[in-house]
């Protein structure tokens, strides 16, 4: 077997029971069950939600997305060989945290295999919630032609590349385009102030003024128990991305759960302690590294920055086979940071999705 048929590329095809269509975002695909599985499993498993809550299996692939398009290698290899196991051990590893520091759950009830969530349906927050450590990446370019405010909030001149900043700065953007909310440009993922949050609180689905406040409280706590953790691994938590939601528990309350995926290398950079100290080198220890790779890989690197080449850029995902030994150090960079953090193996499957399958269907009873 080729380590190209252990790649999870297409992850929408399982043989779940569902009556909706399948859900397929860049990395992850999302099976609604059943009203009738939803409350069985809901029952005999024991969880912490509303009888009528609506649950999902969901599945992580190993596809590869940087720059809004997804990429493929030579040889049929359309992944990264581990990375779906990695990048699930370690969100599960975060939220196992959160939850036993009293910070708040996550949508997942159940991990049943390495590349499978059990989930509740939750009600997203519409922002992405950024915080970061250092200023670097999308900050710094535009930091370096002159802007100074950032979501309201006014950074000092002088500041230097990878410089860590006085205090963790929250950058939201939107997450989806929201309309009819004045100073918000109706387009996803731009920044918006924490004013224009509080001013338009119901638009971006908070339930009241005070969660502004928990999401922010969440969100830094959040990272510093990562932070803290990583610094324990001689390593540096610069910049992530959280996303929150709303789910009901038994008592029917509701409450602002984390969801999505924490403290990943897809979602964060993470340094190299040791490379930082000794000479200011960045060592990057998440996707980063593989978007360097693209914008040094290809002659006109503005297609991958420029929002208005998407077609460009899509063409050239599509049409490009990149090199297996670019895959191959990323793949490194994901099962080695898992390995670090979580202090376990990752193991790759022979056979991903026939085990996904066999779990479900004898497990679960999911499949038919």
């Amino acid at each position: 077997m080729s380590l190209a048929d252990k790649v999870l590329a297409v992850n929408d095809d399982l043989p779940i029971r569902t009556n909706q269509p399948v859900h397929s975002g860049k990395v992850r695909s999302v099976y609604w069950l059943t009203e009738e599985d939803s409350a069985r499993l809901i029952k005999e498993r024991g969880y912490d939600v509303a009888a009528d809550t609506p649950l999902a299996i969901m599945v992580i692939s190993d596809r590869i997305s940087a720059f809004d398009a997804i990429w493929h290698g030579e040889g049929g290899m359309n992944g990264v060989p581990g990375k779906g196991a990695a990048l699930n051990a370690i969100s599960n590893h975060w939220f196992k945290l959160f939850r036993e520091n009293g910070l708040a759950d996550s949508h997942i009830l159940e991990i049943p295999h390495p590349f499978v969530w059990i989930v509740q349906k939750a009600k997203p927050v519409k922002i992405e919630a950024i915080a970061r450590q250092y200023i670097t990446g999308s900050m710094w370019r535009a930091y370096a032609k002159g802007e100074r405010e950032f979501c309201g909030i006014r950074l000092p001149d002088g500041l230097e590349k990878d410089q860590k900043l006085d205090e963790l700065l929250i950058t939201p953007s939107t997450k989806g385009i929201l309309k009819g909310i004045p100073g918000v440009p109706e387009a996803d993922d731009v920044n918006v102030t924490r004013k224009n949050i509080e001013d338009n609180y119901e638009a971006f689905a908070f339930r009241s003024k005070d969660d502004i406040d928990l999401y922010e409280k969440l969100l830094k706590e959040g990272f510093d128990l990562i932070s803290n953790e990583l610094a324990k691994l001689d390593q540096m938590f610069v910049d992530t991305k959280f996303e929150f939601g709303y789910v009901k528990g038994k008592d029917d309350n509701e409450k602002l759960i984390y969801m999505d995926e924490v403290g990943t290398p897809d979602s964060s950079r993470i340094w190299d302690g040791p490379a930082f100290r000794e000479n200011g080198k960045v060592v990057e220890n998440s996707k980063e590294g593989f978007r360097q790779f693209l914008l040094n890989h290809f002659e006109d690197s503005d297609i991958l920055l420029n929002k208005d080449r998407m077609d460009e850029r899509q063409a050239l995902a599509r049409d490009n086979d990149l090199p297996t030994e670019a895959l191959m150090n990323l793949s490194k960079t994901y099962t080695s940071i898992a390995e670090k953090i979580t202090g376990e193996k990752i193991e790759l499957s022979d056979n991903p999705k026939a085990e996904i399958t066999q779990i479900l269907k004898d497990e679960f009873k999911l499949v038919d």
